[in-house]
């Protein structure tokens, strides 16, 4: 039996995610973007991205084979949020020119893209970018958690990921490590 999307909704609710605005233009030129919460790193060689959008979307639509940026939002940013989740603000957000897309000022960071592949996720699209251009500030990023915009707050453990075994750094394998192939 399948679970309720309501359910399933909840449940991926329990999932805390840093929010995003993805940018492109429309077919007059026109700057437009869509607060997306479903972004993720994918390859560092070649260096790609992706986001999911459900196919209902606007932007779904605009970013076929269009080049797009991904601008993750700082903590002081919800109005942006908002504004692009379909709570227009007046004044609207400030755009600037980016390498590929319109980008949105004061963004934590900003991820420029050239398409690169597009696949099937059910609703949803995957668009996937290839990085061409990125821009980070040292600004705190914004999150969403069980439906509601967060900020991070203080670290609790005050073990660094230095502490842990899966650190890049100092884990099992860093960085420099080489593997031989046994035969």
């Amino acid at each position: 039996m399948p679970v309720p999307p309501r359910d399933l909704r909840i449940a991926f609710g329990r999932f805390a995610t840093g929010v995003t605005v993805v940018t492109c233009r429309n077919s007059e030129g026109t700057p437009h973007g869509a607060t997306v919460n479903a972004f993720t790193a994918v390859s560092l060689e070649p260096a790609l991205c992706q986001v999911t959008l459900t196919r209902k979307s606007k932007a779904c639509g605009l970013l076929d084979g269009a080049p797009f940026a991904v601008n993750v939002l700082g903590a002081a940013q919800v109005d942006t949020a908002w504004h692009f989740a379909g709570r227009p603000s007046d004044p609207g957000p400030q755009w600037a020119e980016g390498p590929t897309a319109p980008v949105l000022v004061g963004s934590a960071a900003v991820y420029s893209c050239r398409p690169w592949r597009t696949y099937d996720g059910g609703d949803h699209l995957i668009v996937v970018g290839e990085v061409e251009h990125i821009d980070v500030s040292d600004d705190q990023p914004l999150l969403f958690y069980r439906g509601a915009f967060r900020e991070i707050g203080p670290v609790e453990t005050g073990t660094h990921w230095g502490g842990s075994l899966d650190c890049p750094e100092a884990g099992w394998f860093d960085a420099e490590s080489t593997f031989l192939k046994i035969a």
